[in-house]
């Protein structure tokens, strides 16, 4: 006896990406998709499916289109409480707004209260997913891990290291970095949904000796994910200039130290040269465009089209709190607008691709999510496309599907979500 339930819509599919073919061949769409032990069993219409599973459940989602969940590739869970602070940019943000938070989770109850909020408000746009920097202390990581996991979601997240340059209630050092992210893999990494990533702030936060030290684990424990922040500010560059003479350049320090590679992530990825670029896709490392967030603090234009011609693998993120909002449409909708002015006009398939299935493939969790695909996690988000009047009025002159999503796109919160599976389960 299975437990088998079928959701009907219009369910969106990737066979490819539609950077690389036609939106229309890149992507099918299906009038049902059977759910059974939480992953995807098969698609297609719905006498087939009930066929298959005579005693489904059937939901209905009539007029909404059933997507993979949203996938968040670089988020800064610590940071919710201090979203939309006003007036600083990157440097300034850190020591004005960032820091003096982050020393409230030495506290392990207020982590744990901020890591289920977070989850909550994601999982509420949508997001089945994220990929979190977590604070310098090892229960900001343990309060992460629990949450998600009690929520039963695929997540990603690690104990951020620094020993330099910030307040030295939050700094640790080279040894203590290197074990307390070491027992943070023994705990967590592989367990149930979860994936532990390396996590190194950003070059300026590290001496060379943490640097080392991290670069020591991640070649100790090659399925990890590593994380960190590349080139976002001018000013930033100019100051790890003057931090590692030595280096050619901003990635040259990363590579020096043992942390270039196909696993790793590049938060923000702007201002590159072209050795740096050259370099990031010949190893197969993801650059995370964070939309919102170059906006918001003022850190510059991701040249989309010119990263995709160069090859590049890319993952779409909020970078919430330095992004202005925890939803993935609206970080979508900052997308295109930036590509506009860079002259790439992103067609909704590609925007929605990014967020999904291009996100999944940049934290190399293409086999269980980001489609949906027989054999794939139920991880789902069903996109009511008329959830306001305005976009209501705007999706009723729709011609095909695309031009359907591309107001909510533009237009969607929180409102759009009119559900939310994890791994098959209907959230609340």
């Amino acid at each position: 006896m299975h437990d088998d339930t079928i959701l009907t819509g219009t369910v969106l599919s990737f066979t490819g990406s539609p950077f690389d073919d036609a939106p229309d061949r890149a992507a099918q769409l299906h009038e049902a998709v059977l759910i059974r032990a939480g992953r995807i069993h098969a698609l297609g219409p719905l006498d087939t499916l009930t066929a298959q599973a005579p005693e489904a459940a059937i939901t209905r989602h009539e007029g909404c289109l059933i997507s993979p969940g949203f996938i968040d590739a670089h988020a800064h869970y610590p940071q919710t409480a201090i979203i939309a602070s006003w007036g600083k940019r990157l440097i300034d943000w850190l020591n004005g707004y960032t820091f003096p938070e982050e020393m409230r989770f030495g506290d392990p109850a207020y982590a744990a209260l901020i890591a289920e909020r977070y989850l909550d408000l994601t999982l509420a746009n949508g997001t089945t997913t994220t990929a979190s920097y977590c604070t310098s202390h090892p229960q900001s990581a343990e309060s992460f891990f629990a949450a998600a996991q009690a929520r039963g979601l695929r997540a990603a997240a690690g104990k951020t290291c620094m020993d330099r340059n910030a307040p030295a209630a939050l700094c640790d050092t080279a040894r203590s970095a290197y074990d307390d992210s070491a027992a943070l893999i023994a705990r967590w990494h592989g367990v149930d949904r979860l994936h532990y990533v390396i996590t190194p702030r950003f070059a300026p936060t590290s001496t060379p000796e943490q640097l080392d030290a991290l670069g020591a684990l991640w070649a100790e424990n090659p399925t990890c994910l590593m994380q960190t922040h590349l080139s976002e500010q001018t000013e930033e560059i100019e100051w790890v200039r003057r931090l590692f003479p030595q280096s050619r350049d901003y990635l040259d320090v990363y590579e020096t130290h043992g942390l270039l590679g196909e696993r790793g992530l590049y938060g923000h990825a702007i201002h590159l040269t072209e050795r740096e670029t050259a370099r990031l896709s010949e190893t197969g490392a993801a650059l995370i465009h964070c939309p919102t967030s170059n906006t918001f603090i003022g850190s510059g234009l991701f040249d989309m089209g010119r990263r995709v011609a160069e090859g590049q693998r890319i993952g779409l993120a909020t970078d919430t709190g330095g992004g202005s909002s925890f939803s993935m449409l609206r970080t979508m909708a900052a997308a295109y607008e930036i590509g506009q002015l860079t002259g790439t006009a992103l067609h909704p398939a590609q925007l929605i691709w990014l967020a999904t299935a291009g996100s999944a493939r940049a934290l190399h969790m293409q086999d269980h999510i980001g489609t949906i695909a027989p054999g794939m996690e139920a991880d789902l988000v069903v996109l009511d496309l008329a959830s306001t009047p305005a976009i209501a009025q705007r999706h009723v002159r729709a011609e095909d599907i695309w031009q359907a999503l591309f107001p909510t796109i533009m237009m969607g919160d929180d409102r759009a979500v009119k559900q939310v599976y994890v791994a098959g389960r209907a959230l609340s």
